[in-house]
């Protein structure tokens, strides 16, 4: 029975909450009703006057969830990336959480990488230092290889992490369910949602064989991107809790004393940052989501290198065309255009007014376009789009809020570097040619080439495929019920033929 552990284990989160005098904020922030605060408040409240109250430096909310330990800490982090659930305010907190936790020992990272990768640590790296950086997940040791002398990043998952992690989302599974059981009204943030959301995040970063996968689908997208680069992964080195990456050398991005003493333009970084992030996001639709300081670096030659891919971002190729479409009719300040997107798109309820919904849009753009360029946002765009889009009945997309989250970030890193950049500058080119390549006749046609050659692939199977739809009706008493199939047999077919000759055109071409 894991119910008397979980209630046991939310005790504790309230008790925690507070001493840090966290449990106010908290509630506040997700608009809790009564019923649920009064069992928070009950459960947590004699335990108010005892034990550990924090660091005082540091906001309620991410003194509490340090306390907790790393699943709080990640569970945070997460919390920070939706706004939609936690709102701007707490959100703006969690993303300052901090990550620093006490390193575990060097020799128990030792043991764990030998137990992962069959052999002993001395065959594999000629130096092993002691841990350089510690976080809820893992810890990262600077490295050497036997055979090349190669120096190297090592990342090992925290022994028992897995356990630890699994009982403490299991009471928040138990906590979701109580939230909907005991406050329907929490129901409209869909806390189970946001529990299967963080545990998803959580299984990926558990698995270092799935961030070195992401990794490498990363380097393989960006491979040709100019002044960017990124560690490679020594997959014969790495296992399910062992990463193994080449080192990083280079000057921190957030250090501008060093970065101007190294002779490097902010300006030309503050740039690329945010082009980079662009393209990766629009032309990939797979971006770093975590692009904060700490994971990137400036080389000797200027190139951006980034690092820590736990946080990935996916964009489907139609929801990038849309957010492409959403951010150009902004750029030109076509506030029709951008509502008829939400409308096309199935953002917005058909039985709302576009017309109504595009001067809505009108008051969200025309403040930031009135703004000097050195306060202009596209993340606040997006968080304020969010809000009227949300007013007009659009759902909330995960991917959406992850991608203006990041974007925030990005734009953070830009303008450390470069407090006068011009965001709409930089961003223009990129969305005008990205329209270019996605929704011109270009785009129609290679959308157009992959149907027909997906239809030309089945081709051989089309004549059973008819056959035996037909066989599994019953024979229809009068003729006229066969039409029902003309159109079916009439789409294959000409997908068949379609397909043909385009792999005919292909092959005499190219």
């Amino acid at each position: 029975m894991r119910g008397p552990h979980n209630i046991v284990r939310l005790i504790r989160t309230g008790a925690t909450f507070e001493r840090t005098g966290a449990m106010q904020v908290v509630l506040d922030a997700f608009e809790a009703p009564k019923p649920l605060r009064i069992l928070a408040r009950t459960l947590g409240w004699p335990f108010k006057w005892l034990g550990y109250k924090g660091d005082p430096s540091m906001p309620p909310a991410t003194r509490a969830l340090t306390a907790l330990g790393p699943a709080y800490i990640k569970f945070g982090q997460v919390l920070s990336t939706r706004p939609d659930v936690v709102g701007q305010d707490m959100a703006q907190q969690l993303r300052v959480l901090q990550d620093q936790l006490p390193p575990f020992s060097r020799d128990e990272a030792i043991a764990q990488v030998e137990r992962e990768l069959g052999q002993p640590v001395s065959q594999i790296y000629s130096e092993f230092s002691e841990p350089i950086a510690a976080a809820s997940i893992a810890q990262v040791h600077r490295a050497r290889l036997v055979d090349s002398g190669r120096e190297v990043a090592v990342k090992v998952l925290r022994p028992g992490i897995e356990r630890a992690f699994n009982k403490d989302v299991d009471a928040f599974y138990f906590a979701a369910r109580i939230a909907d059981l005991f406050a329907p009204g929490a129901r409209r943030l869909k806390p189970m949602d946001v529990i299967e959301h963080f545990d998803g995040v959580v299984q990926g970063e558990l698995d270092l064989r799935l961030e070195s996968a992401a990794a490498s689908e990363f380097a393989a997208n960006t491979k040709g991107d100019e002044g960017f680069q990124l560690p490679e992964i020594l997959w014969n080195y790495s296992a399910r809790r062992v990463m193994t990456l080449g080192w990083a050398d280079g000057l921190p991005i957030g250090d501008n004393a060093a970065l101007d003493a190294a002779g490097h333009d902010r300006a030309d970084l503050a740039r690329r940052v945010l082009s980079l992030f662009l393209r990766h996001a629009l032309r990939d639709g797979y971006f770093h989501a975590d692009m904060h300081q700490g994971n990137m670096k400036v080389a000797a030659n200027g190139d951006i290198i980034a690092y820590d891919f736990g946080i990935m971002g996916h964009i489907d190729e139609y929801t990038r065309r849309v957010y492409a479409e959403i951010l150009y009719g902004f750029i030109r300040r076509d506030y029709k255009r951008v509502a008829e997107v939400h409308f096309e798109a199935g953002y917005v309820p058909n039985d709302r007014d576009v017309d109504e919904f595009a001067r809505a849009l009108r008051a969200v753009g025309e403040p930031i376009f009135g703004m000097d360029a050195t306060r202009i946002s596209m993340g606040r765009l997006l968080s304020y789009l969010f809000e009227v889009t949300e007013r007009f009945g659009m759902e909330t997309r995960t991917e959406l809020i992850l991608l203006q989250r990041t974007m925030v970030v990005v734009e953070g890193v830009a303008r450390s570097l470069d407090p006068k950049m011009n965001i709409w500058h930089v961003a223009k080119p990129i969305v005008e040619d990205y329209i270019k390549q996605s929704l011109g006749p270009r785009a129609l046609l290679s959308d157009l080439t992959k149907a027909a050659l997906v239809l030309a692939r089945f081709g051989p199977r089309l004549p059973g495929l008819v056959q035996n739809r037909l066989i599994e009706q019953s024979a229809p008493p009068e003729p006229a019920r066969y039409w029902r199939w003309a159109p079916l047999i009439i789409m294959l077919l000409g997908g068949a033929l379609g397909g043909a000759l385009v792999s005919l055109l292909l092959d005499h071409f190219g």
